[in-house]
């Protein structure tokens, strides 16, 4: 397989590593590093396996919940202007949000994962495309009781992440969180990235595809089962819906209707090295743009979920140690190692993932359009990682 781009002298691991992954790939990837604003590795490969070509500088593809770091930074940018509270209620934003129990809810528990609303009940009536109309799904949400106590347990809201956040937002600028993205992250940094992607940029995008196939609902319901879960209970069942509901929306986002809606938990569309720069300028300022100030860094990377118990019985469905939440990053831990400690980013499903590292200077990013699905440990391709720390340490 060839390999394309460039890497800055002592990353010639990074790119050998990259290339030996790629190559056992049915798909394609990109791969792009920055350090100090700078770029010192941005490769490609592979092929767009949908529509039979390479996968090459210019390709594009969904990001899935990569997409939340977006999302995230929308939500720092305003909180710096003094427009949202990270300790205030949502109800100061969202009054009807006092529903079911919920006017002691903070905004932090929205970036948190931990206020209780991993997904929608299946009475509720709220099917998964409806997540791509805010005025179906924001008013559900709003009146929903949680399935725990905001802020004492965590567990992963794969889809409300970016539903909830979004009506914050709406609330403060009268402005989605991907017109704010258009405006003040994706415009001044000349990023190709979107969260609703534009018409003319659809024949740039390779559709993701499983190597082999995706776990069913059915069969998550059955291995769940076998460890003791209690599937009756109001809380597996919610937790089991959005499983399934996000797996619709994951199908959904490989055509138009898909990529063209607003779904700020997951459906961004960009490519490895405006990723990166979007991480880059986190930390540091690239070509003259910063987005936010070190302090909001600090506070954005601090742990928040650590003294956090799993909600009910799903403890039992953790494999390795458990998730790690900054506010609205993920943090690192052994399935999503990033750089180690002081790095913060977010994964997306089938192997996307994109970070930065404060203290080394490095943001990086690899996407990719095969879907593969890793419970128990890191993403097999992303062995550039240990290469990445050789490279930064040497």
């Amino acid at each position: 397989m060839s390999v394309g781009g460039y890497v800055s002298r002592g990353y010639e691991g990074v790119r050998d590593a990259f290339d030996q992954a790629q190559s056992a790939d049915e798909g394609g990837g990109q791969l792009c590093v920055y350090r100090h604003g700078a770029k010192v590795v941005d490769l490609w490969a592979g092929r767009d396996k949908v529509n039979d070509r390479p996968y090459g500088q210019d390709t594009l593809t969904i990001i899935m919940s990569c997409t939340k770091g977006a999302t995230a930074t929308v939500v720092h940018r305003l909180a710096e202007r003094g427009l949202i509270d990270y300790q205030a209620p949502v109800t100061d934003y969202w009054p009807e949000f006092a529903a079911g129990g919920k006017g002691e809810a903070r905004v932090w528990h929205l970036l948190s994962h931990s206020v209780g609303l991993p997904g929608v009940d299946p009475e509720s009536g709220l099917e998964a495309m409806d997540f791509l109309r805010p005025e179906r799904h924001a008013p559900v949400l709003a009146a929903m009781a949680p399935v725990w106590v905001p802020g004492a347990s965590c567990h992963y809201h794969p889809i409300t992440y970016g539903s909830l956040l979004d009506e914050v937002v709406r609330r403060v600028t009268g402005k989605s969180v991907a017109r704010v993205f258009e405006e003040e992250v994706r415009a001044p940094l000349g990023l190709d990235f979107w969260i609703g992607l534009p018409a003319e940029q659809e024949p740039r995008v390779a559709p993701h595809f499983s190597a082999t196939p995706a776990l069913t609902s059915e069969q998550l319901a059955t291995m769940i089962a076998a460890m003791g879960i209690d599937l009756t209970t109001r809380l597996a069942r919610v937790v089991l819906h959005s499983f399934q509901q996000t797996n619709e929306l994951i199908d959904r986002m490989n055509n138009r209707e898909g990529r063209a809606a607003e779904l700020p938990a997951g459906n961004g569309v960009t490519d490895a090295a405006s990723l990166a720069r979007m991480y880059a300028a986190l930390i540091g300022e690239v070509d003259g743009v910063r987005l936010l100030k070190p302090a909001t860094v600090e506070n954005a990377r601090t742990l928040r979920t650590g003294a956090m118990v799993p909600a009910g019985d799903l403890g039992k469905l953790q494999f390795g140690g458990p998730l790690q939440y900054g506010l609205g990053y993920e943090l690192p831990r052994e399935a999503t190692p990033m750089l180690g400690v002081g790095a913060f980013g977010h994964a997306g499903a089938g192997g996307r993932i994109g970070f930065a590292h404060p203290e080394s200077g490095v943001a990086a990013a690899y996407v990719a359009n095969t879907m593969l699905t890793v419970p128990t440990g890191p993403d097999p391709r992303w062995t550039w990682m240990e290469e990445l720390r050789k490279a930064v340490a040497g």
